[in-house]
């Protein structure tokens, strides 16, 4: 019978690489092999293009209209190279937006393949159908949701200023860590316009399976949402007070039975 070292009993808390252990100088084999592999998943990642048929399926189920764009970012390296393309309309996306152009909605919802195309593909429809509820009980107003190419966080300030949404939430994938290649963020912002600033977001991290689970992610999403309406603000002047109505009972049911 074995028992039970005291790095085994703590690895049940992390996804941290603790006590590895040693084989002479170096890491036991297994331990460099599970370093190849997550290092290798981190890079497909970043790498790995965006099928976007699934996920326009997925939202086409929850009755939403889909529509796509990209930035200026032409593909992948530049992307990766030059940051700030990524964060500005192509000349078509802005005209195909422009022909949007109507009655300016409540939300904006985009969807960016961001930094990991594996945490958006898992995790980007779960949040819009967990989101959808709130949104619909809310009474706001809803923009198609575009699905965004090379998209950078502030692709949503430009689209958001074209369409004149209220506010509009960001969904794109984290970049990967070697214990998270899958993590979806969700940026926030209130009065989109070109040339905000990340202190005026809020960001809702760690979005995946492991992490924040979508339900958990879409109760914060909708109270930060519900102030920035009530206060006309986002960013470092709304701090997220959600777990307080989770210890007042009024969570989603979904939690509550957990």
């Amino acid at each position: 019978m074995t028992t039970e070292g005291p790095w085994e009993a703590l690895r049940r808390f992390t996804d941290a690489r603790i006590g590895l252990g040693r084989a002479g100088a170096a890491l036991p084999i297994a331990e460099v092999l599970k370093f190849s592999m997550a290092h290798a998943q981190a890079r497909d990642a970043v790498t790995t293009p965006l099928d976007w048929a699934p996920i326009e399926s997925g939202l086409d189920a929850l009755g939403l209209e889909t529509v796509r764009i990209e930035s200026v970012a032409g593909d992948r390296d530049t992307y990766l190279r030059r940051p700030d393309l990524g964060r500005r309309l192509s000349a078509s996306s802005r005209e195909r937006l422009a022909g949007l152009a109507g009655k300016a909605p409540d939300l904006l919802i985009v969807v960016a393949d961001g930094l990991s195309s594996t945490g958006v593909a898992a995790n980007a429809v779960p949040m819009i159908a967990a989101l959808l509820p709130f949104v619909r009980n809310s009474g706001w107003s809803l923009a198609p949701v575009l699905l965004a190419d090379q998209g950078r966080v502030a692709l949503g300030d430009d689209a958001g200023e074209l369409l004149g949404a209220r506010a509009v939430l960001v969904l794109i994938g984290e970049r990967p860590g070697l214990s998270s290649p899958d993590s979806l963020g969700a940026y926030l912002t209130w009065g989109p316009r070109v040339g905000r600033k990340d202190g005026e977001r809020n960001c809702i991290s760690n979005i995946r399976r492991g992490g924040l689970s979508a339900e958990e992610a879409a109760f914060k999403a909708h109270w930060l949402l519900r102030e920035a309406m009530r206060r006309g603000l986002t960013g470092v002047g709304l701090k997220d007070e959600s777990s307080y109505q989770l210890e007042g009972g009024r969570a989603p049911r979904s939690l509550r039975d957990r």
